[in-house]
């Protein structure tokens, strides 16, 4: 009896070696009908800033940004921000006239729920307060920043050649070593300093052979360059216009993907950002580029590559870019209406981006830490045939990192072989 037993347990556990896991490895994001229209309406100030800084930085050279990482910066000091100051900061990230509450509970829903998306996929939103030990949060404000952004305080002596070390600590921390810092020194006048660093890191779906990565020639500004340039046949979302050829090249379980957009013979990077800010991004694509994509089996080209930047080295950095865009109150130190975060009214003295990103064979990697300072102050179906197409990328294109269950954007990039 106790060998039949030992025979029957070793039977069930030779069954249970061989079992195929269907639990679900992904969770759509879940967002309540006012949350829908943030989203939509982000993505609208994403692709808007995308077109800004193109505009603003005509150097040629590639860049990646996240302005979700600006949003969530700006958000935790709307939550200290009342009258037009909360009004305009609202207004131009695309949560019209929500109220705090509101959008702190879409921060937070993001934070809770995005990384949770698909197992495969390693995400990180992360936020944080360091405080000059001078100055005192306000409580309410305090946590606040505890509960919907899941930010501690951390005071800090200004003072100190440490502070620096510190703040630049925890961005690297954060971003996995991408980037290992935002800040050259500490303004000892500052009354705090407010981080959000995003994380992100997938393998493609489908990864690239390594052994079909060749040399070859990429198109860019005065004349050509010799770049690896990854390649696979796949059957993959295609559509094309008289402006682009775009792809969605998924990563893990395809909840995620890297919208690549190609301009069409005539066309440039150019006119690509300025119709993606016109037409806009909505996550039930109503308005999407991929709109009307069918499944194509598709001879694809696409560049390893990595691209940095920093906003610090566009035309009046990101403060100017954001002026551009409508947010000046908060800026303005006699205007601005910041009296609910510390023991004295404050306005946004300085705020920085730095981001990177690296795509190879495997997948992608990509980061971004926004720092502002806040100084004190006043206030397919199977019968039929599949189309084929080519989607050689040996010329400058834009590409997008987004999550299709909400339609938010993470990182938007123009790589130019630069």
């Amino acid at each position: 009896m106790m060998v039949m037993s030992s025979m029957m347990l070793s039977c069930s556990l030779s069954k249970s070696k061989s079992l195929v896991s269907m639990l679900p490895e992904s969770k759509p994001m879940r967002l309540t009908e006012q949350q829908k229209v943030f989203a939509n309406d982000n993505n609208g100030f994403t692709l808007n800033f995308m077109k800004t800084v193109n505009n603003t930085d005509r150097s040629g050279k590639s860049f990646i940004y996240s302005p979700l990482s600006i949003t969530y910066v700006l958000a935790m000091v709307n939550d200290a921000a009342t009258g037009a100051t909360e009004k305009e900061i609202e207004q131009t990230l695309g949560f019209h006239e929500g109220g705090i509450q509101a959008v702190n509970e879409y921060c937070k829903n993001l934070i809770n729920n995005l990384p949770k998306v698909d197992q495969k996929v390693q995400l990180n939103i992360a936020n944080a307060i360091f405080l000059n030990q001078d100055h005192i949060l306000k409580e309410e404000f305090r946590q606040d920043m505890h509960d919907y952004y899941d930010a501690t305080a951390e005071a800090l002596d200004f003072s100190s050649k440490k502070a620096v070390g510190v703040i630049n600590g925890w961005c690297d921390k954060k971003t996995n070593g991408m980037i290992p810092s935002i800040l050259e020194k500490v303004d000892p006048n500052m009354v705090s300093y407010l981080l959000n660093a995003i994380y992100f890191k997938a393998d493609w779906t489908k990864k690239f052979n390594k052994k079909n990565t060749k040399t070859e020639l990429f198109a860019c500004e005065g004349g050509g360059k010799k770049l690896p340039m990854m390649q696979q046949k796949v059957l993959i979302r295609y559509v094309k216009n008289s402006t682009y050829a775009a792809i969605d090249i998924p990563y893990g379980n395809e909840l995620w993907s890297m919208t690549v957009l190609l301009p069409e013979e005539g066309k440039t990077t150019d006119d690509v950002i300025n119709l993606l800010a016109e037409t806009g991004w909505a996550g039930d694509y109503s308005q999407h580029p991929m709109r009307g994509a069918q499944t194509y089996e598709v001879d694809l080209k696409l560049p390893r590559f990595e691209t940095s930047s920093d906003t610090d080295n566009l035309d009046g950095s990101l403060m100017g870019l954001l002026k551009k865009m409508g947010i000046t109150l908060v800026f303005e130190g006699t205007n601005t209406e910041i009296p609910n975060m510390c023991d004295q009214p404050a306005h946004i003295n300085m705020i920085r981006q730095k981001a990177k990103i690296k795509v190879n064979e495997d997948g992608s990697e990509a980061a971004a830490v926004t720092a502002s300072g806040l100084l004190g102050g006043s206030a397919a179906g199977s019968q039929r045939t599949i189309p084929k197409a080519d989607f050689h990328a040996t010329r400058p294109f834009v590409y997008i990192i987004n999550e299709h269950s909400s339609g938010i954007i993470l990182f938007v990039g123009k790589f130019t072989g630069m």
